[in-house]
């Protein structure tokens, strides 16, 4: 975060658990059965399994584990081994030995992105008519102290006191008790299949992991716990580490109580290092602090949506598991303003209502279950599960983009965060989570986050970010306005004046009403003010008058509330490698070789062109053919090693490469050419011109393989002789 199914009852109790954030381990016949992890964005997730019995007439079922796309068990070491030797992405700084949460983007995994980044342009700033704009990374300390970020952008650490390491406090306690639950499988004489781990994380982690039969009751308690691990602070995570003794398997000592660690890269900015500053930890601020520009660029017309594509950094206590928890990451984040009193309405919903989604709310998280309900985005929003139409229009939008990126749509799932969990700006948030070896993992956050940002902004630098609108019908307004007498407020209260000046503006039309009928009796009020004085201050009636006065309006001012789709780009990217992954025997059926069945749409190389031999007659043909595709905004290589086609083409089949093209000795006597499909290796065969259109047809969408074999002769003479590994 989205058709991933209804997740099947859960009729036994736990049976086996992933071990840790980078591995989930599954037996066969398993289902996620709850979450175990969830953190800041950039945190991936992982689950527990427990056996489910089919219940008559239930229409569908969820993903059992990570899979290929073929549906078998999914080799994650041979998936990472294809991806860092076909330079899809590799370890920044290598071979200074690397940093932890840092990658690089060799020629596919740069090409991947661009086709990612430029659909969801395509799909949300073109189609939404929205207004991009692109911002610095580096901010000013005072615009994130204004944000919150600087008090409140933390995760939870705790320090071994032995060895010094440290240990995030929410991972800290799900590997403990994940491993206390395996140790009870064991124990009870049921198989656990266990992964290849790396070996330093095995000897680290053995320790821990014994065979222990635990009682019924403290199983249920340790899967209540990790069935809510997002929703506890850091005094809980302290709380639960002494109530179970969980030691650092290290070790074999209790860590520190936990404490903040603030996730902003901090800098300084220009030579006398006097402005203290952050890397951004988002690219929404640049946003916010635009607002007044934007909605004049929109003419004053509400509501409006702006859009930006650009780097984010965050200090991540422990990165691991891959590009799904890094340092610094591509993130596409959209800010809809919205008027709050239409009650946040989209003028497009209907056209997105009916389409279902699988939502999986607080109240059953909080219960300790995952059972995912499958409605309709409409009805979700009449029946309150999702709070407004705005929010389940881009929630609806977002399913829609991911599948078509080619999102497995039996590995998706949105989840609604519970309290604690919410950001601090948030007043409601859904995740777009995809399930991958590493669990399930939220690629995309769609949250409401009121007019807190605009607000906080124009309180603490006067900046008018507001929309004034004109009403076609004057108001008439009754209330409460306060009148503070200048010249003798400031010097009686001296340098608290600006404080209860602050606080008197804030008071609610309700206190107000209280102040003033305090003041007519008494001659006096009492308004409180934290941090002057006792707390409490005295304020006469010669230094400030309260009175209902009436008033015509014909300008409505109003701060709007913003809805946030926030995507990141890097985990949906490695998400959408696992779905799209699958293996095939070669030619001699000895060796499984791997597939990346990308839609055409985002493939890194659209065309592979491999000419029959090193024959001198082929390169005019080549020259030209690429010349042709490159003319036709289609990306091709050329692939005239010596290897025989069918191990070229499972080459550019491991790069995700969906259509190749063969150059033959018939090419050069009339200009025909073969048309290979990726997946099913069929071919056909025709002229030039015709195969190119065919192809941009196929990658525009508008066309399908089976329309192209239908309109194209069928070519049998170099068929691949390949198929799947089952």
């Amino acid at each position: 975060m989205k058709p991933f199914l209804p997740t099947p009852p859960f009729l036994s109790p736990l049976a086996g658990i992933g071990f840790n954030l980078r591995k989930v381990t599954v037996p066969k016949g398993f289902v996620p059965a709850r979450r175990f992890t969830a953190l800041a964005p950039s945190a991936p997730r992982t689950y527990a399994f427990a056996k489910y019995q089919p219940r008559k007439n239930q229409p569908t079922k969820m993903t059992t584990t990570a899979t290929t796309l073929k549906g078998e068990p999914l080799d994650k070491a041979a998936l990472e081994s294809l991806l860092r030797r076909r330079m899809f992405y590799t370890p920044s700084f290598e071979i200074y030995g690397g940093v932890s949460g840092l990658y690089d983007y060799g020629p596919p995994g740069c090409s991947l992105q661009a086709n990612i980044v430029d659909l969801w342009r395509k799909h949300f700033i073109l189609e939404e008519d929205m207004l991009e704009v692109d911002c610095t990374v580096l901010t000013p300390h005072d615009v994130l102290k204004t944000s919150g970020h600087v008090d409140k952008f933390a995760d939870w650490m705790c320090k071994d006191p032995k060895n010094g390491e440290i240990l995030r406090a929410d991972h800290f306690v799900e590997d403990v008790l994940e491993s206390r639950l395996k140790g009870n499988k064991e124990a009870r004489g049921e198989q656990v299949e266990e992964k290849e781990e790396d070996p330093k994380k095995k000897k680290k982690k053995s320790k821990n992991h014994a065979a222990i039969k635990l009682d019924d009751a403290v199983v249920q308690e340790y899967e209540e716990v990790l069935a809510q691990i997002d929703n506890y602070s850091g005094e809980q995570l302290g709380e639960l580490i002494k109530k179970y003794d969980l030691r650092n398997p290290t070790t074999d000592v209790q860590p520190s109580p936990p404490v903040a660690f603030n996730l902003m890269f901090q800098t300084s900015i220009g030579p006398s290092s006097n402005l203290p500053g952050y890397l951004r930890p988002e690219t929404a601020q640049g946003q916010f602090l635009n607002f007044a520009k934007l909605l004049e660029f929109n003419t004053g017309q509400m509501p409006f949506a702006s859009a930006s594509i650009g780097k984010s950094y965050r200090n991540e206590i422990s990165p691991r598991a891959g590009l799904l928890r890094v340092r610094e990451f591509l993130m596409a984040e959209i800010e809809h303003f919205v008027d709050p009193e239409g009650h946040k309405k989209h003028h497009r919903f209907h056209e997105v209502e009916n389409i279902e989604l699988e939502l999986l709310d607080r109240h059953t998280q909080l219960s300790g279950k995952t059972t995912t309900k499958r409605m309709a985005i409409g009805q979700a929003v009449r029946d309150g599960l999702v709070d407004n139409e705005t929010l389940g229009y881009f929630l609806a939008r977002i399913h829609l983009f991911l599948k078509k990126i080619g999102v497995d749509q039996t590995k998706i799932r949105f989840r609604q965060h519970m309290a604690n969990e919410m950001a601090h700006y948030a007043c409601d948030c859904w995740d777009a989570e995809l399930l991958t070896s590493g669990g399930w993992v939220e690629c995309v956050g769609c949250a409401d986050r009121s007019a807190y940002d605009l607000s906080v902004h124009a309180k603490k630098t006067g900046a008018p970010l507001i929309v004034r609108q004109r009403l076609d019908e004057p108001r008439v307004i009754e209330e409460w306005e306060v009148d503070i007498e200048k010249k003798k407020f400031g010097p009686f209260y001296k340098k608290d004046g600006r404080a209860i000046e602050a606080a008197i503006m804030a008071t609610t039309q309700e206190e107000r009403g209280k102040l003033a009928k305090e003041m007519e009796e008494t001659g006096k009020a009492f308004l409180a003010v934290p941090g002057v004085g006792d707390g409490k201050v005295e304020i006469s009636k010669d230094l400030l008058a309260i009175r209902w006065q009436k008033r015509v309006e014909n300008i409505r001012e109003y701060t709007p509330n913003v809805i946030e789709p926030s995507f990141g780009i890097g985990r949906i990217l490695y998400s959408l490698i696992e779905h799209n992954y699958w293996t095939r025997a070669s030619e001699g059926g000895d060796e499984a070789r791997g597939v990346l069945s990308f839609p055409p749409a985002v493939a890194p190389t659209k065309v592979l062109i491999v000419p029959l031999s090193s024959h001198k007659d082929f390169a005019p043909a080549v020259r030209k053919l690429s010349q042709k595709l490159r003319s036709a905004g289609l990306s091709s290589r050329v692939d005239d090693s010596s290897a025989s086609i069918g191990k070229r083409y499972s080459r550019n089949d491991e790069l995700g490469t969906p259509f190749g093209i063969t150059v033959d000795f018939q090419t050069v006597k009339d200009d025909t050419i073969t048309l290979r499909e990726r997946d099913s290796t069929r071919q056909v065969r025709a002229e030039e011109d015709r195969i190119i259109e065919a192809i941009k047809a196929l990658v525009e969408g508008s066309k399908t393989w089976k329309d192209i074999e239908s309109e194209l002769p069928l070519f049998e003479g170099q068929q691949d002789v390949e198929v799947p590994v089952r």
